[in-house]
């Protein structure tokens, strides 16, 4: 057997995750990339797939985990992570939250691995607190619509304190604000994409409330490089990773008009139920503990990740992505 660390990233074939994968390739592990394919995608990682140093498994992993051989570190990206997935399947999206990391948490115990897992920022709910900083304990509706959500990240946090503190696991906690770039689903539902493609299309923009809640957006590749050093660090509790640089809905929009060279003309629709108003990680922590923050600024990720939907509107327009959830 290869003498190379070999890491397990879930949700190996979604946005975030595909980026991982290419991450610690380029670092010299060996990656296993898992997936059930619901909301991720095989195009995302099929560049990777030949490799001597890549595998993937078509796997659930809020039934049954096992991997052969040695494993170093797991990182449990498995989620839903867009409002028009999870509010499709919210039982999917609180397993794999709940039993999935319970399952890989019980795989990093047996493996004497590292974990990391993805929260997210929405542990914060409509928060009082701004900008968020990592003691905040969040203002979170339970049996709201996006409680699947919010409540799954919850949990997988909580569970992972328990293993890190009753069993001695080597645990990480990334709290992720908003992020984009490249492989972004274009119709998933996130407002980045929703502008991108709609000012493709000639559409206009759809607005929800009157665009006075506020983002903050990072690029994707700074938000891998926090968390691969948050993976190499030596501290188990929570840390943001995000782009503190806040902006409105509306500013946003006005700014990907400006970017696509069309005129800005909002549609406004009703604000959904729990929608955060305010969303600024505080990434004191991220700079102290791992000496990072982000590098790329918005104008230059924004270039980058238009160019990736050019090359993919053709998708949406001809109406060829399935976004209908599977059902198991």
């Amino acid at each position: 057997m290869s003498d190379k660390k070999r890491v397990l990233i879930t949700g190996g074939a979604g946005f975030l995750g595909s980026h991982l994968c290419e991450r610690f390739l380029a670092e010299g592990y060996h990656v296993i990339a898992m997936d059930n394919l619901i909301t991720g995608d095989l195009g995302n990682i099929e560049h990777l797939f030949g490799r001597e140093d890549f595998e993937f498994h078509h796997a659930d992993v809020s039934k049954f985990v096992f991997v052969p051989g040695k494993l170093d570190y797991i990182l449990h990206f498995a989620s839903p992570a867009s409002p028009i997935d999870y509010l499709k399947i919210p039982i999917q999206t609180l397993k794999v939250g709940s039993l999935g990391t319970h399952n890989l948490l019980g795989l990093a115990r047996v493996k004497g691995a590292r974990m990391l897992i993805a929260s997210t920022s929405e542990v914060y709910g409509d928060p009082e607190v701004h900008p968020q900083v990592e003691e905040y304990f969040g203002n979170v509706n339970p049996v709201g619509p996006r409680g699947c959500y919010d409540e799954a990240k919850r949990f997988q946090e909580a569970i992972t304190m328990a293993y890190h503190n009753h069993h001695g696991l080597e645990t990480r906690i990334v709290r992720i604000f908003n992020t984009y770039g490249p492989r972004m689903r274009l119709n998933d539902g996130r407002v980045l994409p929703a502008f991108l493609s709609q000012a493709l299309r000639g559409e206009n923009l759809t607005v929800f409330g009157d665009g006075s809640q506020t983002r903050s957006f990072c690029y994707v590749d700074d938000l891998v490089d926090g968390i691969y050093r948050l993976l190499l660090s030596d501290y188990a509790l929570p840390v943001n990773i995000g782009n503190p640089d806040e902006i409105t809905i509306k500013e946003f929009g006005e700014e990907i008009a400006k970017l696509m060279n069309v005129e800005f003309k909002p549609t406004y629709q009703e604000l959904p139920q729990n929608d955060p108003m305010k969303r600024k990680p505080d990434i004191s922590k991220a700079r102290e503990i791992l000496g990072w923050e982000p590098k790329i600024d918005r104008a230059e990720g924004l270039r980058r990740t238009l160019e990736y939907f050019k090359e993919h509107i053709s998708e949406v327009t001809a109406g060829s992505i399935d976004n209908t959830p599977r059902t198991f």
